[in-house]
């Protein structure tokens, strides 16, 4: 590591409670107003991002900054995405009592590269897919891409564009760049190149990325097919309401037709209760002791 640091930095880990009834993101779009969301904060704080994913009930970061610049990047993305998602679907204050846990790392005995792979791998943990590469909600395949994805520089769209695409009035560099699928590219502000000498090379990355304590998880588990994520059952339960009961909405069912339901999806979905609880919005216990008395 000598000749990589030119001066002391603090180095944090940043992790949100898992929301145990709801979901940050409920769909694709959701989850582009995230990256987005992600890219205004760190312009907008000045941190450092090194790494990042955002998952369905909770996020991660590692970055360097001090430690009230990181209490204040992770409540002010928390504020601004709250703003959008009540504007979106009526929930006022959605994570109003989602705390924070933020740790200091160094970069001595492999704990950087250890806190990287462990965010990284959140999504293979989950058996949302088979590589971190593979997950656009993060950080994943920015590291030692030689086929990165192209974009085109945020400032060749109009102001009225940039507010569309952002969900905010906020100015981000000209060279930010806007991908494909329409949200700033984490490689047009993500520390890629500083991570990237820590690791050294792909081939050690990779072996932090297998070893990590979340890939560990995805190894012990019975069943190694990656399974549905949560938009996709989200999106499913209204036609489930209809098609099963005739019926618009989950709020409109009986308990007897709700626990049916959780059955259903269980059932179609290899869902376990605790991505039931989340899907649905039910309280953990509600949607079990639902599950025993039907």
């Amino acid at each position: 590591m000598q000749g990589l640091i030119l001066r002391k930095m603090n180095f944090y880990f940043i992790t949100t409670d898992h929301l145990e009834s709801a979901v940050w993101f409920r769909d694709d779009e959701d989850f582009k107003v995230g990256m987005n969301y992600v890219a205004i904060e760190a312009d907008y704080t000045g941190v450092n991002v090194m790494a990042f994913i955002l998952m369905s009930n909770h996020v991660h970061f590692v970055m360097e900054c001090k430690r009230d610049e990181a209490f204040f990047f992770i409540n002010d993305f928390k504020k601004r995405y709250s703003m959008y998602y009540q504007k979106r679907y009526g929930v006022k204050e959605f994570l109003r009592g989602n705390g924070n846990n933020i740790q200091e790392i160094g970069l001595s005995e492999e704990s950087f590269e250890r806190t990287v792979a462990y965010t990284l791998m959140n999504c293979v943990a989950a058996n949302i897919c088979l590589s971190c590469v593979q997950y656009p909600w993060g950080t994943g395949s920015v590291y030692y891409n030689q086929q990165a994805e192209k974009g085109k520089s945020i400032s060749s769209f109009s102001l009225r564009e940039q507010r569309k695409i952002l969900h905010s009035s906020y100015r981000l560099p000209a060279k930010y760049m806007v991908g494909k699928d329409g949200y700033i590219l984490p490689s047009s502000y993500v520390k890629v190149e500083f991570v990237e000498k820590v690791f050294r090379k792909p081939s050690r990355m990779n072996f932090f990325l297998q070893n990590s304590s979340k890939a560990k998880i995805r190894l012990s588990s019975d069943d190694n097919i990656p399974a549905f994520r949560d938009q996709v059952i989200i999106f499913s339960i209204p036609d489930l309401c209809q098609s099963l009961f005739r019926k618009a909405s989950l709020d409109e069912l009986s308990d007897g037709q709700r626990a049916e339901l959780l059955k259903q999806l269980r059932r179609r979905f290899s869902a376990d209760l605790k991505q039931l609880s989340r899907v649905t919005g039910m309280d953990y216990s509600d949607a079990a002791d639902l599950l025993s008395r039907f």
